[in-house]
C-alpha cells in the first residue's frame, strides 16, 4: 500500500462532515486512529491516560493493540477500513472517494 494511498484517505477522514452521509462509527474512528498513529509514530510510546481520561484510555488502548504493526500494514489497514466504510455508505460522495483512492 503506497504513502500517497493513505495520505489520501487520511485527508478523506479528516474532511468528512460530522453530519454528512458517510458516518464512521466509534469503533471504526478508534481503529482509524490506531493506525494512524502506528504508520506516522510506530509502536505506542506514551503512558496510559488516566482514570477519568476515558477518551484518551480508550485511544491508548486502540493504538497500544496495534503494537508491533509496520508502517506499511498500517497504510493498508487504513485505507483498507476507509474503503470498506464507504462501500457500505453508497451514497455518489462515497464512489467519488473510492475511485480517487484506487487511482492514487
Amino acid at each position: 500500500m503506497s504513502k500517497e494511498k493513505f495520505e489520501l484517505a487520511v485527508k478523506i477522514v479528516q474532511e468528512l462532515p460530522k453530519d454528512g452521509p458517510i458516518k464512521p462509527t466509534q469503533d471504526d474512528q478508534l481503529y482509524f486512529y490506531s493506525y494512524y498513529k502506528q504508520a506516522t509514530i510506530g509502536d505506542v510510546n506514551t503512558a496510559r491516560p488516566g482514570m477519568l481520561d476515558f477518551v484518551g484510555k480508550a485511544k491508548w488502548d486502540a493504538w497500544s493493540g496495534v503494537k508491533g504493526t509496520s508502517k506499511e500494514d498500517a497504510y493498508a489497514k487504513y485505507v483498507e477500513k476507509l474503503l470498506k466504510v464507504l462501500s457500505e455508505s453508497g451514497t455518489e460522495e462515497s464512489k467519488a472517494h473510492i475511485a480517487a483512492i484506487e487511482a492514487a
